[in-house]
């Protein structure tokens, strides 16, 4: 086999494989919509990726701040009380980002210096 052939030959089996990694979830959609465990899957895993995104901002990021927890605290209640409130969740997040944001960018030291 001379180097233009084999050369060529690589490239034609690694795009084949490429493609066909890339296709197979599009070819298997109908059957993937259809399976029990990715119906269960779809049904709970939204709502552990939102408990474990809250845990780990509550926790993790929280714990990195000198002035103390309190702008996760905050944008997290605010949330709450936004989605209690109105029961829009685009509201709710916008909110809460607002929130948050302030809090980091100035509230949360002026908060800090009282307790102080």
């Amino acid at each position: 086999m001379t180097d233009w052939a084999y050369v060529l030959s690589v490239i034609a089996v690694m795009g084949a494989v490429t493609f066909g990694l890339r296709a197979t979830p599009f070819l298997a959609s109908k059957w993937l919509q259809r399976h029990a465990i990715v119906l269960r899957l779809g049904r709970f895993l939204p709502l552990a990726i939102m408990v474990l995104l809250t845990v780990h901002t509550l926790v993790g990021n929280a714990q990195s701040h000198t002035n103390g927890p309190w702008p996760e605290l905050a944008a997290g209640l605010t949330v709450i009380v936004a989605h209690l409130w109105r029961k829009q969740a685009l509201l709710s997040i916008v909110l809460g980002v607002l929130v948050y944001m302030a809090m980091r960018n100035g509230l949360a030291n002026g908060l800090a210096q009282l307790w102080v």
